[in-house]
């Protein structure tokens, strides 16, 4: 009598384990956000993503980035309605400044010793969407890709630099912001939030950081 009342404990147990894992296997089935191809929702088009050209990594300093996370997580299903950002590529670079004072050439040969003359702002740049959704975009980058990402960044006078020039060769150095490229999606869950996520909007930042400095590169004229 005691050995069936065991067996038939351990049968349910397995039976119950059984149950749970299934359980959990549909529920993780469902987190992934569906993008939807027609109707008002209907994701920007394939122009948005970074260009091969932008996507080289011209950073040559080998440390800066290891506060890095990898991406969001996605919000939970079945918590009402909900809109998020999701970042598909990311790409260090830097954002350089584009006012006098901060960009020089010198050469061929020697050493160039250069500094900032005139101050300015480095403001991130957002494609594809309205300019006031733009700091959602911006906010969620700062939290899922690095803290030191702002909308701007200010750019004073000074920080002297020197580089040594190869021969035959003309040195650049241009000031700026060490900050990245990233392509973004924006997904909604409409009702109770169980549905997967429709893709609603998406496009491309160039997001500069509180790090600010001079990139030296090199021609032959």
């Amino acid at each position: 009598m005691g050995t069936g009342i065991r067996r038939t404990a351990i049968a349910s147990s397995t039976a119950l384990l059984f149950c749970f894992g299934a359980v959990q296997s549909a529920t993780a089935d469902q987190d992934a956000p569906k993008s939807s191809t027609s109707g008002p929702d209907q994701a920007a088009g394939a122009t948005d993503s970074i260009a091969a050209e932008d996507t080289v990594d011209i950073n040559d300093r080998d440390d800066w980035d290891q506060d890095d996370s990898t991406s969001l997580v996605n919000p939970h299903l079945c918590a009402g309605p909900q809109t998020w950002i999701e970042f598909s590529k990311k790409k260090k670079y830097h954002v350089p400044s584009w006012w006098n004072g901060t960009k020089f050439k010198d050469g061929p040969g020697g050493t160039m010793t250069v500094s900032v003359t005139k101050a300015g702002t480095l403001s991130a740049e957002v494609t594809g969407t309205v300019s006031a959704e733009a700091n959602f975009v911006i906010a969620a980058a700062k939290s899922s890709i690095s803290y030191k990402i702002g909308a701007s960044v200010t750019i004073t006078t000074g920080h002297t630099y020197s580089h040594n020039i190869p021969h035959n060769k003309y040195g650049h150095l241009q000031y700026g912001a060490w900050g990245y490229k990233v392509s973004w999606e924006k997904y909604r869950r409409k009702g109770n939030g169980c549905g997967g996520g429709t893709l609603i909007d998406s496009g491309t930042a160039t997001l500069p950081t509180k790090e600010t400095g001079w990139k030296y590169s090199e021609t032959s004229s």
